[in-house]
C-alpha cells in the first residue's frame, strides 16, 4: 500500500506528542495520526521531574492537568530527546469557563520565555476544518475517532475483568497485547475507510478474546464504583495516584466515563448552539447530522464484536440522555462541561445499579466544587447513593484509609438498594435480581 504524502503538510518533519490522558486514547490516537504519514507519539509516562518541571515555570493556580502537560513536555526537551523545531504538541481547545481553553496560550507564552519557542502546538478544531493536520484531515478525523472508540471499548473490558482475575497481572498482560495489536491496525498507511473499519474490527475481536481468557472468577460480584469528574484528571493514573486501581484492591469494580463521553457532549452542544443562532435548518446542522450520524455508525460496528460482554454495562444511547438526568440539578441550558456530565452520569450509574460514585478532580476545579454542592441533594434523591469528590493537586497522599470508609458505605447501601444490576457474568449473560 502506498502512503499518503504528507511533504506539504504543516507537520511534516515534526513529531507530534500526545498528552497522556488514558493509555487506550492516546496510544490509539497517536497510531492514527500514523495512518496518514504523520509521526506520531505518546508523552512519556509522567513520574515525579513533570510535576518538579511543570511546577517551576507555573505560578501554581494553574489547575493540575495543565502543570502534569507542561512538565512531561519540558522534560522532553531539557533531556534533548527531541529538538524543540521537531516537536509537535497536540492541544485541543474549548470554549466555556474551564481553564483548560487557556492551556496552549499559556504553554506558549511559557516555552518562548524559556528558549524552547520552536515547539508547534497543534489545537485542531471543527471550525478551522481541521487545517493544522493537513490535506488528509478528513481520512485522519475518522480513523482518530474509530480507533478513540475502540481504545475506550478495551478499557471497558479490562476493567469488567481485572477486579476478578485469579492471576495477579493476566488482565494488564491481555490488554497490553490488546492495545498493540488495535494500534497495528490502526497504523496502516494507504486503506480505504471500509478496509481500514475492517481491520480495526479484526483486531478487537482478537482482544477480546484475549481478555475474555484471563483466568478469572465471576462467582461472587464486587460493589459496583461509578468514575466521574473532570476528564483529564479521572482517567490519567499518574494525576489521580491511580484510584481506579486502588478501588480494586479496596474490593471495588470500576465503571469509568471515558473518552468519547466527551466527543458525544460537544457535538451536543454544537446542535444546541446552532439551533439558538437560528440555524436548525442549514448546510452547517446538515453537516452536523451527518457527522452524528456517521460516528454512531462506526460505534456500532465496533461495539457489535463484544456481543453480550457488556450487558448491564451499557454505555447511554445518545448523550442527551445524560444531559437530561441532570436537569433537577443543573440546567443542561445554562450549564457547560464535565459538572453536568458528573451530575447526569451519576444519575444514570444509579439506575445501572452502582453501589457507589467517585468524582475525580483537580484541586479548585470548578466542575467538582459545583458538582459537589449539588451530591448531597442527589444522593437524597437516589436512595442515600454514597458520592465522593476527590481532589488531586500534585501531592501524593496515602488514601487508603479513605477509600476503605467510602468502600464500607458502599458495602452497606448495597446491601440495601433498590437498583439492582445486570451482569453478563463470567462470559456470558447471567443477571442479578433485576429491579
Amino acid at each position: 500500500m502506498v502512503g499518503p504524502d504528507v511533504s506539504a503538510s504543516p507537520l511534516a518533519g515534526r513529531t507530534v506528542f500526545f498528552p497522556p490522558m488514558n493509555e487506550a486514547g492516546v496510544q490509539a490516537i497517536s497510531a492514527a495520526f500514523r495512518s496518514v504519514g504523520i509521526d506520531a507519539r505518546p508523552m512519556p509516562p509522567s513520574d515525579e521531574e513533570t510535576l518538579l518541571l511543570g511546577g517551576r515555570f507555573s505560578s501554581g493556580e494553574e489547575c493540575l492537568p495543565q502543570k502534569v502537560t507542561l512538565g512531561d513536555t519540558l522534560k522532553l526537551l531539557v533531556h534533548g530527546e527531541i529538538a524543540p523545531e521537531k516537536m509537535a504538541l497536540f492541544m485541543p481547545s474549548s470554549n466555556g469557563p474551564c481553564r483548560f481553553g487557556q492551556y496552549g496560550p499559556y504553554m506558549k507564552m511559557v516555552l518562548e520565555e524559556i528558549g524552547y519557542g520552536d515547539v508547534m502546538l497543534v489545537s485542531p478544531t471543527c471550525a478551522d476544518g481541521y487545517s493544522g493536520v493537513g490535506e488528509h484531515a478528513d481520512e485522519l478525523v475518522r480513523t482518530a475517532w474509530r480507533a478513540m472508540v475502540a481504545g475506550d471499548l478495551l478499557q471497558k473490558l479490562l476493567l469488567r475483568v481485572r477486579p476478578y482475575e485469579t492471576e495477579k497481572g493476566a488482565a494488564d498482560r491481555a490488554f497490553q497485547e490488546a492495545l498493540g495489536m488495535l494500534c497495528r491496525a490502526v497504523e496502516v498507511q494507504g486503506e480505504k475507510k471500509g478496509e481500514k473499519l475492517a481491520r480495526i474490527v479484526a483486531s478487537l475481536r482478537k482482544g477480546r478474546e484475549l481478555l475474555l481468557g484471563v483466568p478469572s472468577d465471576f462467582s461472587s460480584r464486587r460493589p459496583l464504583i461509578g468514575v466521574v469528574g473532570e476528564i483529564f484528571c479521572r482517567l490519567n493514573a499518574f494525576s489521580n495516584d491511580d484510584v481506579v486501581r486502588n478501588v480494586e484492591e479496596a474490593g471495588g469494580e470500576c465503571w469509568i466515563s471515558d473518552v468519547t463521553e466527551w466527543v458525544w457532549y460537544t457535538n451536543a452542544d454544537h446542535h444546541r448552539e446552532l439551533r439558538r443562532h437560528g440555524k436548525t435548518l442549514s448546510l452547517e446542522m446538515l453537516g452536523a447530522t451527518l457527522k452524528w450520524h456517521f460516528q454512531r455508525k462506526d460505534e456500532h460496528a465496533l461495539l457489535e464484536v463484544f456481543g453480550a460482554d457488556f450487558r448491564g454495562y451499557e454505555e447511554p444511547h445518545d448523550i442527551r440522555e445524560v444531559m437530561e438526568l441532570a436537569r433537577p440539578y443543573l440546567a443542561p441550558e445554562g450549564t457547560l462541561g464535565e459538572m453536568l456530565l458528573s451530575v447526569g452520569k451519576s444519575v444514570y450509574l444509579y439506575r445501572k445499579g452502582a453501589d457507589g460514585i467517585l468524582d475525580i478532580n483537580p484541586f479548585s476545579c470548578m466542575n467538582g466544587i459545583v458538582s459537589e454542592a449539588v451530591y448531597p441533594r442527589l444522593s437524597r434523591d437516589c436512595d442515600g447513593l454514597p458520592i465522593r469528590v476527590l481532589y488531586f493537586d500534585g501531592t501524593r497522599v496515602d488514601r487508603r484509609y479513605e477509600l476503605e470508609i467510602f468502600m464500607e458505605l458502599v458495602r452497606e447501601y448495597s446491601s440495601r438498594k433498590r437498583m439492582r444490576r445486570i451482569t453478563p457474568g463470567g462470559g456470558g449473560a447471567a443477571a442479578e435480581a433485576g429491579a
